[in-house]
């Protein structure tokens, strides 16, 4: 276990959202033997995305493993590993292929310590590359993170900046129990201010990224971008939007979220994953449930996915997700008494 850093005292360098990934990878290899990465063509190739990159070639084919292309079978070789004592890293190419590994994910890794009494763990981590917006239409598209929320003993966590996934993804190695990652594709090239080094980002824990005083935005993965862009044309407009990404959908921060509502007496939830039964529901539920509710001045409202699977045609793909211009009209709304 690492001793807790503080990001004040490491300097900072520009990194894109994938490179550092790759940084806090490379880390945790260097500083812990019992890392190892896995995943189908992550060694030479480096990657479906390129995340991986050389570390085949700085740590060799035994820590860094091409598996065959079988998701079953390569998550049941991770999970095993796990419960044998490595700290694996397992990559999908696609979040979409968690379905051919459900057994092992839903099944094993997530009830093994609580059917064994606790006398085990599975300190597995799973990196899923997900979401729409590269034309890969339905079957390489899908955001299934309310899946794997909805299964006890699972963590759940969607990074939004480079400086959250590095210092997440450690974090997640520190963790004894199964951490699955989901990753926006879009957010691979994006950039920004990363520390140096080793350094942790706390699970279960939002973060405000835009304070404001007339509705409260709770946003996870790509949609803290499109929230944030849509709160600066709210702005125009003279309505304060307060944004903040959940980070964490398996176990919610209610704290962060309670106290905006009280402060906003407004509430949306903007995700990509589809609308029906997703995290903005259960954010929904959680305000309606407690003291807070008391506070709102007006009907929570959600903006997700519609309920088809997303199309390969660019305009299609996008009318099926938030777009900003979309969130600035029903944030308006709801603020002007309009919902």
């Amino acid at each position: 276990m690492n001793a807790p850093v503080n990001t004040a005292d490491l300097e900072t360098v520009e990194m894109s959202y994938s490179e550092a990934i790759k940084d806090a990878m490379d880390i945790a290899l260097g500083s812990d033997e019992r890392v190892i990465l896995m995943g189908e063509d992550i060694g030479v190739y480096g990657g479906a995305f390129q995340v991986t990159g050389d570390l085949v070639h700085k740590y060799g084919e035994e820590r860094v493993m091409d598996t065959p292309i079988s998701e079953l079978g390569g998550a049941g070789v991770a999970v095993g590993a796990a419960l044998t004592g490595l700290r694996p890293i397992f990559e999908f190419q696609f979040s979409d292929f968690a379905t051919l590994a459900m057994e092992q994910i839903v099944n094993q890794a997530a009830k093994v310590r609580y059917m064994l009494g606790g006398e085990v763990s599975v300190p597995v981590v799973m990196r899923f590359p997900a979401g729409s917006g590269t034309g890969a239409a339905a079957q390489h598209s899908q955001s299934l993170e309310a899946w794997l929320a909805h299964v006890p003993g699972l963590k759940v966590i969607q990074p939004s900046t480079p400086h959250d996934v590095k210092g997440m993804l450690l974090q997640a190695l520190e963790d004894p129990d199964p951490v699955m990652i989901f990753e926006h594709k879009l957010l691979y090239k994006t950039k920004g201010m990363v520390p140096q080094g080793y350094y942790t980002v706390p699970i279960g824990k939002a973060e405000v990224r835009r304070e404001g005083t007339d509705v409260t935005i709770v946003a996870t993965s790509i949609m803290v971008h499109k929230s944030l862009a849509a709160a600066e044309e709210l702005q125009k407009a003279g309505i304060s939007a307060e944004v903040i990404d959940l980070r964490t959908i398996r176990p919610i921060d209610p704290e962060t979220v309670l106290a905006s509502v009280e402060k906003t007496s407004r509430l949306v939830c903007v995700y990509e994953g589809v609308k029906t039964l997703g995290i903005g529901a259960e954010i929904s539920a959680m305000v309606a449930e407690s003291h807070a509710f008391d506070f709102l001045d007006a009907p929570i409202l959600r903006l997700g996915g519609s309920d088809n699977p997303i199309p390969y045609n660019p305009e299609l793909e996008k009318a099926s997700v938030p777009q900003v211009d979309g969130i600035v009209a029903s944030v308006a709304d709801l603020v002007k008494g309009k919902i």
